[in-house]
């Protein structure tokens, strides 16, 4: 079964010769004329096959599979045909290029190192021993056509492989241009911005920058673009403006580069400096996409009980389910296994579950009968569109009298909806403290029992937590802790007396990363209660035990 027509494709690391493009999708690879059309498998078996790369004469395609439970480097004829492997330590072995004459293909791999990098290996295509290249680290690589020098990266940025943007940290990807006879380096100028997929052509060398405009790359990180750098003149250009969205991933080819865009793939002209969309369809057999049973338990990411206890609900492979304590069946209550549903909240009153699905294309609120079916027994859900601009929503929690909903988004702001309105919209809260230092409210909230007030953590700048409540009846927030001390998880108690909150003294030096440095720093918390009136005394006031005058004993 073939993606359905107009469906968008995740197109990922093509590669380009004179006649075809290789790319990796689904798991396996494939090839498609270089005007596009519809592609052709190029493997198929277990494991991930990717990062396909085409020999200099375009006969062959070095690629990573997983074909025997590891990752190493194989070469298959361009035509297809049985794929023949060239690594086996048990470590990943990486394909990144061949070297100019064909004859042996390029990976990375740590086998060698004594710590977290890697290093240059090239191997022979026809088979045989790696030989490391004369460099102290690596990660990507292009020869020079004299096949005497090499551009590469030397050391990856670690941010790169959870797809982060804007790091400028010490591990800041570059290229360098290596001389291998003595391994002299020349530095591709730049100022911390993170310089990818170098591609030697001429006296050229092309290469992938999140760079600013300013001088050597300095400035805001900006989306990545390709660039160019002259090895003779040692001047730089960006050659081609990718708009607000990344290149991903880029290869040098005949006369053009070849690179990934928003799972799509472009071919940039060496000569014209001009850039087209290459028409991809892609059909064949994928099981993944097959109507089938699915063991959905190990997928359990979210989940609630309802009121008495009776039904619990779980968010597991994206749908809805709810399942009984004792006795009875599971009830799948939203029966779309094409579409996400998240984060299911169950209301005080048991009879509705509330949830966030992106069946419109956005995530929005659905309102849907904890049955499935509701009273008319339609199973029509009600759906709250949450506003623009998008965003990803977290943690609904329903009012004890189940007519509201508060809610947090990812940009740290929190809602409210009020759901006896005809046409809910939400309600944002503003979580700005001036003389607090200003800051967004996190997902940490609970509602007072008579539904009026609400309680939240609110992140600082100073990235500590302070307890903050939200009125209802005035529309406003005020301030509850003085954000000296991490105050989290507020939670009302039943009378409306008080308001029980953690709060950490120590959590500072685990905030700002401490703790990622190998040195274990315990953070600790205690229970705290705040008194709501002014007329309420405190149930921790001191108690002193004295003696008293006979008279009153």
């Amino acid at each position: 079964q073939a993606p359905a027509a107009g469906t968008p494709l995740l197109l990922r690391d093509p590669s380009l010769s004179r006649a075809q493009i290789a790319f990796a999708f689904g798991g396996s690879l494939w090839t498609v004329g270089r005007n596009g059309g519809t592609a052709v498998r190029l493997t198929a078996g277990p494991g991930v096959q990717s990062h396909p790369i085409f020999s200099p004469d375009g006969t062959q395609i070095a690629f990573t599979g997983e074909y025997d439970g590891n990752v190493d480097v194989f070469v298959v004829a361009a035509t297809g045909g049985e794929p023949r492997r060239l690594t086996y330590h048990p470590g990943a072995d990486v394909a990144v290029g061949w070297t100019p004459d064909g004859k042996q293909v390029i990976f990375t791999s740590s086998r060698n190192s004594y710590s977290r990098f890697d290093r240059l290996f090239a191997i022979p295509a026809a088979g045989g021993m790696p030989l490391q290249l004369p460099l102290p680290m690596g990660e990507d690589a292009s020869y020079a056509a004299d096949g005497a020098h090499l551009a590469y990266v030397p050391i990856i940025n670690w941010s790169a492989r959870t797809a982060w943007k804007r790091y400028r940290g010490g591990r800041y990807a570059r290229v360098w241009l290596a001389n291998l006879a003595d391994s002299r380096i020349e530095k591709v100028p730049n100022a911390g911005s993170n310089d990818l997929n170098p591609m030697w052509i001429g006296d050229n060398v092309y290469f992938l920058s999140d760079r600013g405009n300013g001088p050597n790359g300095a400035g805001a990180a900006e989306p990545v673009a390709l660039w160019r750098y002259n090895t003779r003149s040692h001047a730089l250009a960006k050659v081609l403006d990718p708009g607000d969205r990344d290149i991903k991933s880029a290869q040098a080819g005949p006369e053009a580069i070849v690179y990934e865009q928003l799972g799509s793939i472009h071919l940039y002209d060496l000569k014209s400096g001009k850039q087209r969309a290459v028409p991809i369809s892609v059909t064949g057999d994928f099981p993944a996409l097959r109507p089938r049973f699915e063991r959905v338990a190990p997928q359990i990411r979210d989940f609630d009980v309802s009121p008495t206890g009776k039904r619990a609900v779980f968010e597991a492979h994206g749908e809805i389910l709810t399942v009984p304590a004792k006795d009875g069946d599971l009830r799948d209550i939203t029966r779309t296994p094409a579409v996400e549903e998240r984060s299911p909240a169950w209301s005080p009153d048991g009879t509705r579950i509330a949830y966030f699905s992106d069946i419109s294309g956005e995530y929005a609120l659905h309102i849907a009968a904890q049955d499935g079916m509701g009273k008319d027994g339609s199973g029509d859900v009600r759906v709250i569109d949450l506003g623009a601009p998008p965003s990803f929503f977290y943690a609904p929690h329903w009012s004890p009298d189940s007519k509201k909903i508060a809610y947090s988004d990812k940009r740290l702001n929190l809602w409210v909806v009020d759901l006896t309105q005809a046409s809910p919209r939400p309600v944002k809260i503003a979580a700005q403290y001036y003389d607090l230092g200003g800051g967004g409210a996190a997902v940490d909230m609970a509602w007072s029992g008579d539904s009026q007030w609400l309680a939240y953590s609110l992140l600082l700048k100073n990235e500590i937590h302070a307890i903050a409540v939200y009125s209802l009846a005035s529309g406003s927030s005020r301030p509850l802790t003085d954000g000296l001390s991490d105050a989290r998880y507020p939670a009302f108690d039943r009378s409306g007396k008080y308001l029980y909150f953690t709060a950490s003294t120590n959590v500072g030096p685990a905030d700002k990363g401490i703790d990622m440095t190998g040195i274990d720093h315990p953070v600790t918390r205690s229970v705290y209660c705040l008194v709501l009136r002014n007329d309420l005394p405190s149930p921790l006031a001191p108690r002193s035990d004295d003696e008293k005058p006979e008279a009153a004993r």
